[in-house]
């Protein structure tokens, strides 16, 4: 398979001799030749190269392989198989090479070169090393190449072993850590929308991920969205009692203070009932404890009797339910 313009085009002609892509299907581009999943000699021989990759620049012992490649019940010839398949493998990475090529034998094993691997692996792991020593600006801007090289799951979606999944499982991860940081930087860099979306992603994939809900609660009440700030407070909340018995922790719960506070001063009919709530609120408590901006918040929740803000209530209700009916 030829290729002229590829994700891999723009380093054939210097640098390393093979780039390799594992985030996703796995590929190997070897000079102006694409060899895919089905052109590395079946999966013993595909799973061997995975696993060199995986260890890119370290010695892999042929003890670990037939572990990892039998799952702990190896054939008596084990040893000897796992050679023919190295065998194979170096004839689809370096026909005509012998043992001159990328992947070497070691003292009680194999590895394959770093120096003449380009690996999307390492690149992305290089990125948020970098991210983790710089400012927001550098650091958003290594995340988003990091995260954008990180769109598919390790070593894509088909069924795999079991070490296999351990390791896709570790690299989701640092992915959805690395996500939790790019919302981070957006936060500080005043990207609100940026930093909803990345939170997004990253809760798309896990749920109980409370440091993205707190990037994508932040990141709407920065946006100026209280309304679908508080939404998600309440997604937020529901999910951690359900899921863990919890409720979100200090600086949320801050935020969706704050939230209130400042929907209660919008003059439509939202904001009445959100002043009318915490009329009703501050005489339960006898005095509020809600962090209070500014004195007219103070005085809001002063604007009804008790009577008045159930009353409140009450039509608002009585108008959303006639509106679902309807």
């Amino acid at each position: 398979m030829k290729i002229i313009n590829g994700e891999f085009g723009d380093q054939l002609a210097a640098g390393p001799l093979m780039n390799a892509k594992i985030l996703g299907t796995i590929r190997i581009c070897r000079g102006n030749e694409v060899l895919n999943a089905q052109q590395l000699g079946g999966p013993k021989s595909r799973q061997i190269l995975e696993i060199l990759l995986m260890h890119l620049g370290t010695p892999v012992s042929k003890g670990k392989l037939v572990d990892l490649l039998w799952d702990g019940a190896a054939p008596a010839a084990a040893v000897s198989t796992l050679e023919s398949y190295v065998s194979v493998l170096r004839r689809c990475l370096q026909p005509g090479q012998g043992k001159s090529g990328v992947l070497k034998t070691t003292t009680g094993g194999y590895l394959l070169e770093q120096e003449m691997i380009d690996l999307d692996l390492a690149r992305f792991s290089e990125l948020l090393a970098r991210a983790e020593h710089s400012g927001a600006k550098q650091a958003y801007a290594l995340l988003q190449e990091a995260l954008h090289m990180a769109n598919e799951p390790l070593l894509g979606n088909e069924l795999l072993p079991e070490w296999a999944e351990n390791e896709r499982r570790m690299h989701a991860a640092r992915v959805a850590a690395a996500g939790v940081h790019a919302a981070e930087a957006a936060l500080e860099l005043g990207l609100a929308s940026e930093a909803v979306r990345w939170a997004q992603r990253v809760l798309d994939g896990d749920a109980l991920n409370e440091p993205a809900w707190t990037c994508m609660i932040l990141g709407l009440e920065q946006g100026r969205n209280p309304v679908q700030g508080l939404q998600a407070f309440e997604r937020c909340r529901r999910v951690m009692d359900r899921e863990m018995g919890c409720q979100p922790g200090p600086v949320l719960q801050s935020a969706q203070a704050r939230m209130l506070l400042d929907t209660s001063a919008e003059n439509d009919d939202f904001g009445q009932v959100i002043r009318a709530l915490l009329a009703i609120q501050g005489s339960l408590m006898g005095k509020s404890q809600l962090a209070r901006p500014s004195e007219a918040h103070s005085a809001a929740e002063l604007e009804f009797t008790v009577q008045e803000a159930g009353t409140i209530v009450a039509g608002y209700v009585q108008r959303a339910l006639v509106q679902v009916v309807a």
